[in-house]
């Protein structure tokens, strides 16, 4: 009991909330928004007119190869020609509508391996298709990049090689 009587004398005045005010006090600063009329601080240039900008898109010299994304798509594209290679097999069918854009479908099985070696071979697939597609492609036609186990391993100019070789088989 004396023990008791001793811890609550020591711990009255002590406590986990602090004392706040609540008035605000009054020496804040305002907040910093812009002027209509410009900031004072920087000196500003009337005479000097603002240069003039290239308005043509640097840079972008490729069309933008289109994407497939309905199964009956792919499924028209398994229907036209195919060039197999050692990395993937690449099917072609011309749409015979008169839109000449390529359009690319990439598709790799779980056989080839897990989602980290199938998402690395499609990064690989769609640069692959950047590089060479826009250029050598068919035009009006979807392509469609079926990885295979082996190509993984391929090195990127290999690969690039094969897609060559192979859109050149399709063509003739």
């Amino acid at each position: 009991m004396m023990a008791a009587v001793f811890i609550q004398t020591i711990l009255r005045g002590m406590s986990d909330e602090a004392h706040l005010p609540a008035e605000q006090s009054r020496a804040q600063a305002p907040a910093r928004l812009p002027r209509p009329d410009g900031d004072r601080r920087r000196a500003q240039d009337p005479g000097r007119a603002p240069q003039p900008r290239p308005q043509e898109a640097v840079g972008l010299t490729t069309p933008p190869i289109g994407k497939l994304n309905r199964r009956a798509d792919f499924l028209a594209a398994n229907a036209g020609r195919r060039a197999p290679t050692p990395g993937f097999v690449l099917l072609v069918r011309p749409r015979g509508d008169d839109d000449p854009a390529i359009r690319l479908g990439l598709t790799v099985s779980k056989k080839v391996g897990n989602a980290v070696v199938r998402n690395r071979m499609r990064r690989r697939f769609r640069e692959l298709a950047r590089a060479i597609l826009s250029e050598a492609g068919l035009a009006g036609a979807d392509h469609v990049l079926i990885g295979r186990a082996g190509g993984i391993e391929r090195r990127f100019d290999q690969l690039a090689a094969d897609l060559r070789r192979a859109l050149e088989k399709l063509r003739r």
